[in-house]
């Protein structure tokens, strides 16, 4: 990608908070292998601070930051959710 000048694009910033850094560090791993469907006009970055997953769109338009901030937010509840089921506490559970 070349060099783009950023300043007038929209930024948004999404912290999610998890119940350890280690369930916010899956969740930046199993999301970021999916890379942004425009990337000419989405920039994404996933970082983990602590216990809390922090997602960076840096996008052309509003609209774009809204679209790209909701489909992160449902890959976030699907990694939540699988967690929950199938977590550590997941393997605790006695096989029925």
């Amino acid at each position: 990608m070349t060099d783009v000048d950023h300043s007038s694009w929209h930024k948004v910033t999404v912290r999610v908070p998890f119940a350890s850094a280690k369930h916010a560090s899956i969740a930046k791993q199993v999301i970021e292998v999916d890379k942004e469907l425009q990337p000419q006009v989405v920039v994404r970055t996933i970082d983990v601070e602590g216990e809390e997953l922090v997602a960076t769109f840096t996008t052309l338009t509003i609209r774009l930051a809204r679209l790209a901030s909701n489909a992160f937010l449902e890959n976030v509840d699907l990694v939540v959710r699988t967690i929950q089921e199938f977590g550590e506490d997941a393997e605790r559970r006695p096989a029925l």
